[in-house]
């Protein structure tokens, strides 16, 4: 069984009281891709057709379209792109989906990595003219890390793109997974006319209506009608896909679940091609919520005592809330809001008054919650990125550990009145994880030195320090180092300083040495592999 995910319940109740049935109306995924797959827009798409909102928007707004749910963030309305990862709850049906949107851009691949972590499938991406990207192999990579089954959909087919065969071909060779059609498009990329199923041997038919902001109109046809309609194009989407089954068989749940094999899926987000196929797949295919590891590697089950973890935090999401959020995947248990929790890493109790369930930047009461669901904890006292809340005897799960940052800057404010509010929006930014804060001795009245994956992120850092503690800064020149590396040992300072590493230190105190090239941190390891948490054996 792949960890995390539970294909075989314990119980066939039906009762809205039991966890494993309210796990099993549950469906936990992120989408990843590379920057423009049409991500955002894919997310607007699955909220139109469950009808969560009457008319999608898009990243770049067209005339006539308003902006995307998900892309609530000012800067990210201008640049267009997803900075931070986003919780969408939505229900269809019986089913409630907890969508987790992630940055797209590779400077953001930390918020990203923690998003992962929560959970239970992934939807990637795929823009048919470019085919498999950097990023998305970068994505795919930590996917196939935490073990999540993943379901590939093909983009932009109502654009010029790559042969449908060759893209499935691309896929294997870079994933390692065996690409199985669920349906095919009928008509060339740039001319999609509609979707093939293997499974029936239909053919849905379909009409974008006002510029794709609403639901596509959908014609089902037998063979016999479609030979008519759509012509060569139809004989030839059967062919092809015929080659595909012929080839790598048709969909099986063991398989996709123990990440062996990819589901494949064709649309046209923006026009609201595909969709619909992609959400009943979901519905009747993606894994439920199923038991999480600990930090000792045992399942916790779901009926256990309530427990999850902090994935991400958040403030600055809506003028009217001026709080921070804590995102809480919950893994066990029923939560009730205003129950006893505690932080397992503090051992502190958890306020649990003010919780909510989120869609972009709108909130609802969170009353009840139940596994698989994001609960955001409204000015947690206490609470930081990867803690374990839980109530009853004490869990933890496996700490989220730290990206080692590549970017080196340091920040001045540029309003001495607003130092307090400097230094407060410092702390915000840090605490979510939005950038790693450096000092050069120990305090915060000391200069900091942002510390990035990426230089993007430098950008959203002195953006929100403006906007929302009105506390404008600037960076200075880049610091002169390409590596920084938690140090470790009796007495690493030292021996850090013995090396002539350059040491800075986290907020907490922890120490962090700064190498200015990969040949100086090699041949520290070599010499010193203590102050990195290597034992000797380790390092022989």
């Amino acid at each position: 069984m792949v960890p995390g995910i539970l294909t075989d319940y314990d119980s066939p109740s039906t009762n809205d009281n039991d966890v494993h049935h309210q796990a099993r109306r549950r469906r936990t995924f992120a989408i990843i891709a590379h920057p423009d797959a049409g991500k955002s827009t894919l997310t607007e798409a699955l909220a139109l057709h469950a009808r969560v909102i009457t008319e999608a928007g898009v990243t770049h707004g067209k005339q006539g379209r308003h902006a995307s749910m998900s892309d609530w963030g000012t800067m990210e309305r201008e640049r267009g792109i997803s900075i931070s990862s986003t919780a969408l709850r939505f229900e269809h049906g019986n089913v409630i989906f907890n969508l987790l949107d992630t940055p797209g851009h590779a400077d953001f691949s930390e918020d990203t990595y923690r998003v992962l972590t929560a959970v239970d499938c992934a939807i990637m991406l795929v823009d048919s003219s470019r085919g498999m990207e950097t990023q998305t192999l970068k994505l795919f990579a930590v996917c196939k890390e935490l073990g999540l089954p993943v379901v590939t959909v093909f983009n932009k087919w109502d654009r010029p793109g790559q042969e449908t065969l060759e893209l499935l071909d691309e896929v294997q060779e870079a994933t390692g997974r065996l690409p199985v059609p669920l349906n095919w498009p009928v008509g060339i990329a740039g001319d999609f006319r509609g979707l093939y199923d293997p499974e029936s041997g239909n053919y849905t038919r379909l009409s974008r209506t006002n510029a794709g902001a609403s639901l596509a109109q959908a014609d089902v046809m037998s063979p016999e009608e479609a030979a008519v309609d759509a012509g060569d194009a139809w004989e030839a989407a059967r062919e092809d896909c015929d080659i595909a089954v012929s080839l790598n068989g048709n969909f099986d749940s063991e398989e996709f679940l123990a990440g062996r094999a990819t589901p494949v899926l064709f649309a046209a987000a923006a026009s609201n091609f595909g969709v619909a196929p992609l959400l009943d797949f979901l519905v009747n295919r993606a894994p439920a919520p199923g038991p999480r590891p600990d930090t000792g590697g045992t399942l916790r089950p779901l009926d256990s005592d309530f427990s999850g973890f902090v994935f991400k935090m958040q403030s600055g999401m809506n003028p009217a809330h001026h709080d921070k959020l804590a995102f809480v995947r919950v893994c066990s248990g029923t939560f009730q809001r205003g129950m006893t929790l505690r932080n397992e890493s503090s051992g502190k109790p958890v306020s649990s008054k003010y919780t909510h369930h989120m869609s972009g930047r709108d909130r609802d009461s969170a009353d009840e919650s139940w596994p698989g669901d994001v609960v955001g904890f409204s000015n947690a006292s206490g609470l930081r990125i990867g803690d374990t809340v839980h109530a009853g005897e004490a869990v933890a799960f496996p700490r989220l550990p730290h990206f080692n940052a590549e970017h080196f800057r340091m920040v001045r404010g540029l309003d001495p009145s607003r130092s307090k509010a400097f230094a407060r929006g410092i702390s915000h930014l840090e605490e979510e994880g939005t950038i790693q804060v450096l000092y050069r001795g120990f305090g915060t009245s000391q200069t900091p030195i942002f510390a990035a994956v990426g230089v993007l992120q430098f950008d959203v850092a002195l953006d929100r320090l403006k906007r929302e503690f009105n506390a404008p800064a600037v960076v200075e020149e880049a610091l002169p180092y390409e590596m920084a590396r938690d140090l470790y040992g009796p007495d690493p300072v030292q021996t850090a300083k013995a090396a002539a590493i350059d040491v800075v230190y986290r907020s907490n105190g922890n120490p962090v040495g700064l190498f200015r090239n990969q040949w100086k941190l090699g041949r520290t390891m070599t010499d010193s592999p203590e102050l990195f948490g290597i034992t000797e054996d380790e390092a022989k």
